[in-house]
């Protein structure tokens, strides 16, 4: 695995896990929060994409629906690094408990632990089809508000298949920079990542 994909990874768990760092910080205006947002998306995707983010600092609200399936999370101003992320809509459920739970408090591995018993459970409904996900990460200051667009990011392609193991894909496990491989295999959140040297 190349130094910038194993960066991008611990990148997107430290994300994932740890959340707001910096304490309350002023939301940008929506608009721009928008538009840095669908950033990580295809741009046939972007207009019809359905945007969360900040209209008051540290809590995260509809800024504007989603009409095509996709829905993307703006940059946390209290994060310490640059982080947008857009997901298919059947994901949200799973997504949403997540961050409910580290708002509450539970901290690491102990998020996928309560979230996997709720899925088997059948309190948190998975997608029965892939189902992509985009981000990007970079510096606080990747977005470039002048021409809209995100500036040295790094961006993240993944498409989430529940339960999905190598001998149901065909897809190896083994971290590579140039072929797919399935992460997190046979759990709720399996997913097989790509890379852009692809």
């Amino acid at each position: 695995m190349s130094f910038r994909t194993s960066w991008i990874l611990t990148r997107a768990a430290a994300l994932t896990i740890t959340g707001a760092t910096l304490g309350a910080q002023t939301p940008p205006p929506v608009a721009q929060q928008i538009t840095a947002a669908i950033q990580a998306l295809p741009k046939e995707l972007r207009d019809g994409a359905g945007v969360m983010g900040y209209k008051t600092a540290g809590k995260l609200e509809w800024l504007r629906p989603a009409k095509n399936g996709m829905m993307c999370l703006a940059d946390d101003p209290a994060e310490e690094q640059f982080h947008v992320s857009c997901y298919h809509d059947s994901m949200d459920p799973f997504m949403a408990r997540g961050r409910a739970l580290r708002e509450s408090g539970v901290k690491g591995a102990q998020v996928d632990t309560v979230r996997f018993a709720e899925v088997k459970a059948g309190k948190i409904k998975m997608p029965t089809a892939p189902a992509s996900l985009y981000q990007i990460f970079g510096k606080k200051d990747a977005f470039d508000a002048a021409s809209g667009t995100v500036k040295q990011g790094n961006p993240l392609f993944v498409v989430y298949i529940p339960f999905a193991t190598t001998a149901t894909t065909g897809i190896s496990t083994t971290p590579s920079d140039t072929k797919p491989w399935l992460m997190f295999a046979g759990t709720p959140k399996a997913h097989v990542m790509f890379s852009l040297t692809m």
